[in-house]
């Protein structure tokens, strides 16, 4: 089954000006990171490309198709010049008051991939907008959306390498061991072992590994400290291993007189 991009234009492909209308080619730009990150996903995975937008009014006076198309195309040609191209092009252009069901968040333009044939399941809505979040739910995929956070350069590495999160519950009679982690977080820790020194130790791995941590252990205390710390290392090497999957687009280097 094919899995899908299903890739948002205004303010995901093209910065999108206050005014919300790319009519002029002073208005024309790319959002940064885009091109390159979209040639990359393009040659090194098996997506379909989508082209899903809301275009408010198109072909009316208040956005006449003349001044709309001179930088649609200039887009389109940029982006196939760098191995770009979509297999879909999909434009509404009905204003929101219409309430159609081809505009964005509805899935009227999108019923084709909707009857089998798609794996939605493992396909995403890229955008930068609640309404494409809600676009995902509504087909039933996941969704990509930009932010301070989130940008070209992390989709690619999500859409590349899986997002790399894990939990494991570790519990015996000794130990009651809850783990979440991040491995590609900003080292965010919430750490409690029961053990000061301990919880200090763990949350340097977050803070230095740049890694979101979740660590909340109960341990025989009251016998000795060796089961909380060897059962917590336990847990902590299975989640990193959960997290880090088929370990596709880690690399490895050796030294042996020194590294270039």
């Amino acid at each position: 089954m094919k899995q899908v991009l299903f890739i948002d234009r205004d303010g995901t492909i093209l910065v999108e000006p206050e005014d919300e209308q790319i009519d002029s080619f002073e208005k024309f730009q790319f959002v940064p990171g885009v091109i390159r990150n979209l040639h990359f996903i393009r040659t090194h995975l098996d997506f379909e490309f989508v082209m899903v937008s809301n275009q408010d009014g198109l072909g009316t006076d208040s956005y006449p198709e003349e001044t709309f198309w001179p930088t649609h195309n200039l887009m389109l040609q940029t982006l196939k010049g760098e191995g770009i191209e979509f297999d879909d092009i999909l434009i509404d252009r009905s204003f929101p008051e219409d309430n159609l069901p081809t505009r964005k968040p509805g899935t009227g333009m999108l019923t084709k991939y909707m009857q089998g044939n798609y794996d939605l399941e493992n396909s995403y809505v890229i955008g930068d907008r609640e309404t494409d979040a809600k676009l995902a739910e509504n087909l039933g995929c996941k969704s990509l959306i930009l932010s301070d956070e989130l940008d070209w350069n992390r989709i690619a590495e999500i859409l590349f390498a899986g997002e790399r999160t894990a939990s494991v519950r570790r519990t015996t009679k000794e130990t009651d061991i809850d783990i979440s982690l991040c491995l590609d977080g900003t080292g965010k820790s919430d750490i409690n072992t029961g053990l000061g020194f301990f919880d200090h130790m763990l949350e340097q791995i977050a803070k230095h590994g740049s890694i979101d941590l979740k660590i909340h252990v109960k341990g025989d205390l009251n016998v000795d400290e060796h089961h909380t710390i060897e059962d917590t290392g336990i847990a902590l090497g299975e989640c990193i291993g959960k997290a880090l999957g088929d370990k596709r687009g880690i690399e490895r280097y050796g030294m042996i007189a020194c590294v270039p």
